[in-house]
């Protein structure tokens, strides 16, 4: 089966460690021509005129394919693994498959990476941010809850992945999100099903991927591979 995808490549605008991490990996595993552009967002490149014709929500990342102009992380990962049937990062239309992989998606996007915000920006909620520091304690408490879920599925399939033996794209949001986690104090790494997920939940070639990205973020450059160039945002 070959690839439904015909331009000559991708542009993902991405600021480092926000959600743009995700594709930015899938793009890696794909292996497919691919462009960084940098939404500077320390000095507030995302509420920019020309990065809000993109996405006006101001938000990253936003993938731009040809003629398709395409924000929200979980929408960015399912139409690239869509885009690249071969790869099995996603599975085949009108299977069970393929509605647990939308179910997975949905939650990971709608519940848990919210939560996150919430954790990461409780001022954004409140007018009074004295109460602020309660409303962080009680995000992290339910974001606890919403990895113990994940951990729970996991064991209760034995399998390595959300769908069972099988990775998909939404594996690669979990591992972002599992990430953000890290300096919680119940991170998802204490959890036994998910503290392995990366690397061995994920393929050794998307483990090199993901070392590329990092060292991409790390430093504002693009990862040593051919396929991918590194612009900044805005021009």
């Amino acid at each position: 089966m070959t690839a439904n995808h015909a331009s000559p490549g991708y542009t993902l605008f991405y600021f480092p460690s926000t959600a743009s991490y995700a594709p930015h990996i899938l793009l890696e595993e794909l292996g497919v021509p691919f462009t960084l552009s940098l939404v500077d967002r320390m000095n507030d490149g995302h509420k920019s005129p020309a990065f809000l014709k993109l996405n006006p929500a101001g938000l990253i990342p936003v993938l731009v394919d040809g003629d398709l102009v395409l924000p929200e992380t979980a929408a960015i990962l399912m139409h690239l693994a869509d885009q690249h049937p071969a790869s099995g990062f996603a599975p085949a239309l009108n299977t069970p498959e393929r509605a647990h992989y939308t179910r997975w998606m949905f939650y990971l996007s709608n519940t848990l990476q919210a939560e996150l915000i919430t954790y990461f920006y409780p001022a954004r909620l409140v007018e009074d941010e004295s109460v602020a520091a309660q409303v962080k304690r009680c995000a992290e408490a339910r974001v606890g809850t919403m990895l113990d879920i994940l951990d729970a599925h996991l064991a209760s399939h034995g399998g390595t992945h959300l769908l069972g033996a099988r990775i998909s794209a939404a594996d690669v949001l979990l591992y972002v999100l599992c990430r953000w986690t890290r300096n919680m104090t119940n991170p998802a790494r204490n959890r036994p099903h998910l503290r392995p997920l990366h690397p061995r939940r994920v393929r050794p070639r998307l483990h090199l991927g993901q070392a590329r990205t990092t060292r991409a973020i790390s430093i504002s450059s693009p990862p040593p591979s051919s396929a991918c160039a590194t612009t900044r945002w805005p021009p």
